[in-house]
């Protein structure tokens, strides 16, 4: 198959709005899509990340650069919609990597309290 560039997604949640707390969860959410896609970081083309609205410690795209050392790649951080009732504290990411895997070889990531954001009514994507 040939390499195309494909969505990989991750989301997390954090007990407290710290710089600690955000760069704990982050790096950990990153570490996990990248070990269960076996990606390699020199494939990894652009990195989008989004907090709630309730989150603004820290820029989680930091944790990428600093203590993961992708600094080739494309960095963005922006917050989420505050949609009434949807999950707080939470940090998403989309990863756009250069990839052989199909669609649905895709793994994406939910940690922490962000577990079951698929199986809610469709509110979170």
């Amino acid at each position: 198959m040939a390499m195309m560039c494909r969505g990989f997604r991750g989301a997390t949640t954090v007990s407290e709005n710290t710089e600690a707390a955000i760069a704990e969860a982050t790096e950990e959410m990153l570490r996990a899509l990248v070990e269960v896609n076996g990606l390699e970081p020199e494939y990894i083309a652009a990195a989008w990340f989004t907090t709630t609205p309730d989150l603004n410690a820290s820029f989680p795209a930091t944790v990428a650069r600093r203590q993961l050392g992708w600094t080739g790649v494309a960095l963005m951080n922006s917050h989420e919609i505050n949609v009434p009732g949807g999950l707080p504290m939470c940090i998403r990411v989309m990863l756009l990597v250069n990839t052989e895997k199909s669609q649905d070889e895709i793994q994406n990531v939910y940690l922490r309290g962000a577990v079951n954001l698929r199986q809610r009514d469709g509110r979170d994507s």
